[in-house]
């Protein structure tokens, strides 16, 4: 979790907007940082939280969540956390003979026009049942990263239709908050890319708070490394959005943000 993102956005743990749609994307760069920041400050606030993983194994988010001074581990033992591994229930669904552990969340793999419809359910039921003995707050869904479904060959349609569906069961539904990322490592105005700048737009119309992440216009900077648009766009505001960029720079165990032009490095 970073404080100083927490300071930017206006929201903590014990603080935070419930029925949120926060959409982080990239350009030319890695927005996976903001996963984890948005992994630990809702597993800190006590939500019950469901995360897609489908780039990377829970060993990998785990990794990385202990050097922020959250455990995993402990969060799916105590029901906290419902983690769908989305490697391991790929190869059951291509090898099944290898395996037959998988929970057909990803069905679609044998036939992308079926849609998502197996894994809208499992989000729904994920964070519709109690969790253990415990409290937990809101439900929160994550994931890393939606884009990916798009080289699996399921249609911009039926991802955007998902998060829809995703939207309405969450953030209206159960006034819990949702997290997407999606990756668009084109031009702007590259045809090739034209499947995932849909998807980015697509989503961006249904989103309340948008995180851009790109590399710095000027190259690269050992200490700086890119800058974040933040977009803030509350329902019934229309057009009128507030919008703000912040460079940053990573470290092993968080990151920092300051203004343009503000870093020591450029002083």
């Amino acid at each position: 979790m970073f404080p100083e993102l927490n300071s930017i956005l206006s929201r903590t743990p014990d603080s935070f907007i419930q029925g949120d749609f926060v959409l982080v994307s990239d350009r030319q760069a890695d927005a996976s940082f903001l996963v984890h920041h948005f992994l630990s400050f809702y597993l800190r606030a006590r939500c019950q939280v469901c995360f897609l993983g489908l780039v990377q194994s829970f060993n990998h988010y785990s990794a990385i969540s202990q050097r922020m001074g959250v455990s995993l581990a402990q969060a799916k033992e105590k029901g906290q956390l419902v983690f769908l591994e989305g490697l391991n229930e790929s190869l059951s669904v291509l090898l099944p003979e290898e395996s037959n552990t998988g929970s057909g969340v990803m069905d679609f793999l044998r036939d992308p026009a079926v849609g998502l419809r197996s894994l809208f359910q499992f989000v729904r039921v994920s964070l519709s049942r109690s969790a253990g003995s415990e409290e937990w707050g809101p439900p929160v869904l994550l994931v890393d990263d939606l884009s990916v479904l798009l080289s699996l060959g399921v249609s911009v349609d039926a991802v955007l239709d998902f998060s829809h569906y995703c939207r309405a069961a969450v953030c209206s539904q159960l006034q819990g908050n949702m997290v997407m990322l999606v990756r668009s490592d084109g031009e702007e105005e590259d045809g090739e890319d034209e499947g995932s700048e849909r998807l980015l737009k697509g989503l961006t119309h249904q989103c309340d708070l948008t995180l851009h992440v790109q590399g710095l216009p000027t190259g690269y900077c050992r200490d700086i490394h890119g800058q974040v648009e933040v977009c803030l766009r509350r329902q019934g505001e229309g057009l009128n959005m507030q919008k703000k960029v912040f460079q940053y720079k990573v470290h092993d165990k968080g990151a920092s943000f300051f203004a343009r032009g503000t870093s020591s490095a450029v002083l």
